[in-house]
């Protein structure tokens, strides 16, 4: 009998079982990482341990992987499964010299050399019984390495007391055979190579458990003592006429107002607190991209996370997944209006650090928060902030907010030696709490303030709401977009906020533009969003569902074979899986009218399920206007198509964050796929839609329709007062919205916005349609370009009202 299957280690290992709970990070290495099923696996542990291999064996078995307890046999040769680059800690006395894994490499590299066929799978793997980071003393500090490194009485009380928490971590293979045909086969490269693994152990529990924790009175004492801090309490002092004691009292409570005090007990209370609450309200999670963030983490990034804002629900559910991707959650920037009883202190304990919405010129406020922030970055914490400032009410992405950009930026310019990272990351449900509110909101009641009631009222509600889902998008290098920008941006010496750069604004803008093109770069297409974007697109708000299911699947095909980015998501399943689950949701209503079957939106949420349309709508803009030209015109060839997409498409890319790297390569590729569905006949010359295309075309071509009417708007009215100014522009655009609203049934939340407008109006002045004569006939191309992508009757309303006010 093996020593592992005897029958006092097998009782071990089921005591172990009812004490543990393991979650594998990540969840699917053979998606996740480069791992290969069918090539011999060899597992490199950090310490020789009983328990971690038990936990290990107990994961491999699950996942499909060779046990740790099964030797690797290579011809004649049998090896450990497992090496270990450290012995066990005994309870007295000091730990033994481990030298057997030194061997057991340089034995793996002759046999390559000897077997040119062998390809040995070198896969780390790391075990993490609770992660607590430790404190800013000297006692934590030796709890935390004792526990990087414990005896077999303290691993003992680690399983029973932190055996919920036990994290199993594989990282990326490594190839033996490349190892050996790059650097050969002697004993030094069996050293090298335990030198590079010690290196991914300590990075690899950085990553996991985040920076020592501060203490927070240190912290502050360490602040105010900060060369910024002590100036601004001076002048503030000078300019209250007060004592300086006074001024660093209020510094003080500045400073109490705004820091977290992160514990990570807490952390792992919520975590369980957290996971019961996404098992009653979420079928799924859907995650996309997350190895990508754990690298940059494992390279020494400082990572920035930049989310969209659609729900209350958004920093839990990223915090929350971060923790089980191996990460640790960030110090999460909130509003000040959070910070009530009892969320405000959990939250601050789950790190929350607060932020008020106006500084409202206050310099001892603004130096203290910005001090702060510097230190979280340079201590090496990451950092969550949301730059859209507030909720989306329409679920389109907000204009951003670049106050905490530019102070992020500004850290990077005082000298931050890591490479800082901006991670955009995409937030969507199938079912949003807060929709009903935000309508409530838009429509103008004013806004409820944030209480403890209205947790209570919202967890009532609670019930399925089908799938969250959390994309990460392009990550931004700081450094290298500063570079970018400005070559010689570090020979700036800590620049002053009062006195910076010129370039430095444009910049930030540029930077928070970035930031909200890369989030929708990485949206997701989902049941909900893909069957509202159909269904809205009629003029009842229902279809036969045949016919749904069609377009349905139109739209993956056209997101799958056309992909807008490689970080977009698309939905698995077929329409018909796709539909049912959202009837499944009770978002759409069937009914049976002895014909068949037919889905509709019900008259009372059809407004809401604009929210959901609208987190997808870039998506298909370039369809759909394409799909506007092949049906508003008698003959369409590519290049009037050509002309629509340079003339239309800047002002879709103000409005919706689009990042099509190439537009026209990119309609070609559209234009393809409708001819490859039979929608299209001809060429280039001359396409015409065909009576199968018909129905489905229209439909698309619905989808920008209102954002098309908006254009239309605004440009009927610059033809009809050239030297009308900004403001007005706006005004007299939202007057003409509504009544067109009104007269054709409109009733989009977004189509009555004022912000939109006001967007819109700071691009046109960007693109120089706004108080400039000189550019009469480009206005008025634009205008009748958008004007004949109109249906007559919407035409006729907007090019009549423009009329009675000029008049007027």
């Amino acid at each position: 009998m093996s020593t592992h299957t005897s029958i006092w280690t097998s009782s071990l290992r089921w005591l172990q079982r009812k004490l543990v709970h393991t979650i594998t990070v990540p969840q699917d290495p053979f998606a996740d990482l480069n791992l290969d099923g069918d090539r011999p696996v060899v597992y490199v542990m950090k310490i020789e341990s009983w328990s971690d291999k038990a936990a290990l064996a107990d994961v491999t078995d699950k996942l499909g992987l060779p046990s740790p307890y099964e030797p690797l046999t290579i011809g004649t040769e049998q090896l450990p499964r497992v090496m270990c680059l450290e012995a066990a800690k005994p309870l007295f006395g000091s730990r033994k010299q481990m030298t057997n894994y030194l061997s057991t490499f340089t034995k793996l590299l002759n046999l390559h050399q000897q077997q040119p066929e062998l390809n040995v799978q070198l896969v780390p793997v790391s075990l993490y019984w609770g992660r607590t980071p430790g404190k800013e003393d000297d006692t934590m500090r030796a709890a935390v390495l004792e526990r990087e490194s414990p005896s077999w009485l303290r691993k003992f009380l680690m399983i029973l007391f932190l055996g919920r928490d036990n994290f199993v971590q594989f990282a990326n293979a490594v190839s033996v055979r490349l190892m050996a045909d790059q650097h050969g086969t002697d004993e030094a490269i069996a050293h090298k190579l335990a030198r590079v693994a010690r290196v991914h152990f300590r990075r690899q529990r950085k990553v996991m458990t985040g920076p020592v924790l501060p203490n927070r009175q240190w912290l502050f004492s360490e602040l105010l003592r900060s060369e910024n801090i002590r100036h601004a309490i001076a002048e503030e002092a000078e300019s209250k006429k007060i004592s300086v004691a006074e001024a660093q009292k209020t510094a003080e409570k500045y400073l109490d107002e705004i820091a977290a005090d992160y514990s990570d007990s807490l952390i792992r209370v919520s975590e369980r607190m957290l996971t019961w609450l996404w098992n009653k309200l979420y079928s799924g999670i859907n995650i996309k991209g997350a190895e990508q963030i754990r690298q940059l983490h494992h390279d020494g990034h400082e990572i920035v996370y930049v989310p969209c804002h659609r729900s209350h629900m958004d920093y839990l559910l990223l915090s929350y997944i971060l923790y089980f991707h191996g990460m640790v959650p960030p110090h999460i920037a909130a509003g000040i209006n959070l910070n009530f009883w009892p969320a405000g202190p959990m939250f601050r304990r789950g790190g929350a650090f607060f932020i008020r919405r106006s500084f409202n010129g206050n310099k001892l406020y603004t130096v203290v928060f910005k001090e702060y922030l510097d230190r979280l970055f340079a201590k090496g914490y990451s950092v969550e902030y949301f730059t859209e400032g507030g909720r989306s009410r329409t679920g389109r992405l907000l204009s951003p907010k670049t106050g905490m950009l530019a102070m992020t930026v500004h850290s990077v310019l005082r000298g931050i030696e890591r490479p800082v990272t901006l991670v955009p990351v995409y937030l969507g449900y199938d079912h949003v709490m807060e929709v009903a509110t935000y309508l409530k909101e838009l429509r103008g009641k004013e806004k409820k303030k944030e209480s403890v009631w209205q947790v209570l009222g919202a967890v009532r509600k609670l019930g399925n709401f089908g799938q969250g889902y959390v994309n990460f998008g392009e990550p931004i290098n700081l450094q290298q977009f500063l570079t970018e920008k400005q070559a010689d941006w570090r020979e700036l010496q800590d620049p002053d906020l009062d006195q910076k750069p010129a370039w430095l604004t444009p910049a930030v803008n540029n930077l928070a533009t970035r930031v909200m093109t890369r989030i929708n770069n990485a949206a997701a297409a989902t049941a909900v969003t893909l069957t509202s974007t159909v269904l809205l697109a009629t003029e009842q708000n229902a279809l036969e569902r045949r016919k749904l299911e069609n377009q349905i699947n139109f739209y993956l095909d056209l997101l799958k074979q056309v992909p807008y980015t490689d970080f977009v998501s698309v939905p698995e399943g077929d329409a018909a899986a796709l539909l049912q689950q959202g009837l499944d949701l009770k978002k759409f209503c069937i009914q049976n009218d002895g014909i068949g079957d037919i889905v509709s939106i019900d008259e009372n949420v059809a407004v809401t399920m604009t929210y959901y349309r609208n987190n997808i709508i870039h998506l298909f803009a370039i369809p759909s206007l394409l799909a506007c030209c092949l049906i508003r015109s008698e003959s369409c060839n590519r290049e009037q198509i050509t002309l629509v997409l340079q003339r239309l498409y800047p002002l879709l890319k103000a409005e919706l964050f689009m990042g099509l790297r190439d537009v026209q390569s990119f309609a070609d590729d559209l234009l393809a796929r409708f001819s490859a569905f039979g929608y299209i006949s001809g060429d280039a010359e001359h396409w015409r839609v065909t009576e199968e295309g018909e129905l489905a075309l229209t439909l698309l071509a619905e989808v920008m329709s209102e954002t098309l009417q908006r254009y239309a708007i605004i440009f009927n009215l610059l033809g009809a007062k050239p030297a009308i100014e900004r403001g007005d522009l706006e005004l007299e655009s939202h007057l003409l919205a509504s009544r067109l609203g009104r007269l054709h049934g409109i009733t989009a939340p977004e189509f009555y916005d004022k912000k939109l407008y006001s967007m819109l109006s700071i691009k046109l002045k960007e693109l120089g349609y706004l108080n400039n004569n000189n550019n009469m006939d480009e206005i008025s191309a634009v205008r009748d370009l958008v004007n004949q992508l109109l249906t007559p009757q919407v035409r006729e309303t907007i090019v009549a009202s423009a009329e009675i006010q000029q008049e007027s």
